[in-house]
This record gives C-alpha cells, structure tokens and sequence, in this order.
C-alpha cells in the first residue's frame, strides 16, 4: 500500500494527515456514490489527479482545509469536503465539487484522509483503501501525478489560458513548474 502519513508544519500535533494515489480506477462509480450517500466510512477528501498539478498543489489545499478546520471556520460538512473547495479559486461550492472531486468517470484519485485523536490509525485507512479503491497504486510523487494532469483543464480552471509568456515556455518540466507556481498561488489568494 502507498498510503503516506504526512507531517505539515504548523498544524496541530493532534491532526494527522494521510494521502494515497491510485491509476487506472475501476470503481469511481461506487466511491461517488458512498460519498453522496454520506456513507461515514468514506469521509475522505477523493480528488480528481487529472487537475493536480504536483503534490505540492495537494497539499497546499490540504493545509487550506486543514487550517480553516481547526479554527471552526467551515463552509462544507467537513474537513475532507473542505480540501475540495479549498482546490477551487472561486467560491461556488457546487462546481468545485464538480471539477475537482471524484466523479463516476474518474480514473487517477488522490485520496486525502484527516485524522484526529481517536481517529482511524495508518493501518486502518491502509485496509479499508485497499479494500474499497479498485486501482494501481503509486506513492504520491509529482513524477506518478504528471501523466494523469489534463493541462488543458487546469489552464481553464485555473485561467491560465491567454498567458502568453507561459504558452511560450517550451522546456516542460520548467513550464509545468511554472503553472505549479501559478495555481498554488491562486489558491493562496482566495484566502486572503
């Protein structure tokens, strides 16, 4: 299993925040449907890999999330909801959670799982993902997000289209770092 425990500095110590990352799912229809049903044994943050960028996208959104949680300060239901709007660079909670969780047509999820005191251990969320998530799974590095990326999507999303200084960037990991640059910054804006 490649579910990763990650430490973000400055969260509370009592916050554990673990992210896994699967290809080629077979089963997004089944997830999507546990979440609308708000099935509390998938209260987990599914993304859509296709309009992440890098993990540091990810996790930025994650720390987002995180944050607004731990100072009472919530839009949506909860924490894992939450890492999904804080993706978005507008407020409509609707469409971030159309462009940017898990769909029935998703087929590269990054799962992101919060955990508190008395929450569920590494190994638990480890067993119940390996269980529930039919797909390949890969550690989360921004080499295994890469080929999943529908640049296309985050230049729409993100409205990065029109720049022409970035479309003019041919080397493309020094481009791909570039629109990292530009949606991790978005983000940050929003909360501002």
């Amino acid at each position: 299993m490649a579910l990763e425990t990650v430490a973000l500095d400055h969260l509370p110590a009592s916050q554990t925040v673990h992210i896994a990352y699967f290809r080629n799912v077979r089963n997004a229809a089944f997830l999507h449907s546990q979440l609308l049903a708000r099935n509390p044994d998938f209260e987990y943050g599914f993304v859509d890999a296709s309009i992440i960028v890098s993990r540091l996208h990810l996790l930025s959104a994650v720390f987002r999330a995180a944050t607004t949680a731990s100072t009472n300060s919530l839009i949506t239901p909860n924490v894992h909801s939450e890492i999904i709007i804080s993706l978005s660079p507008s407020n409509n909670i609707s469409e971030a959670y159309r462009r940017y969780g898990i769909s029935p047509s998703t087929k590269d999820l990054l799962v992101v799982k919060i955990s508190g005191p008395g929450g569920p251990s590494h190994d638990d969320i480890a067993k119940h993902l390996n269980q529930h998530v039919e797909g390949d799974q890969l550690p989360v590095t921004d080499e295994n997000i890469a080929p999943a990326t529908d640049n296309s999507k985050v230049a729409k999303y993100y409205k990065l289209n029109g720049l022409s200084w970035l479309d003019a960037i041919k080397d493309q990991p020094q481009k791909r770092k570039e629109v990292e640059t530009l949606v991790v910054g978005t983000l940050a804006v929003r909360g501002i």
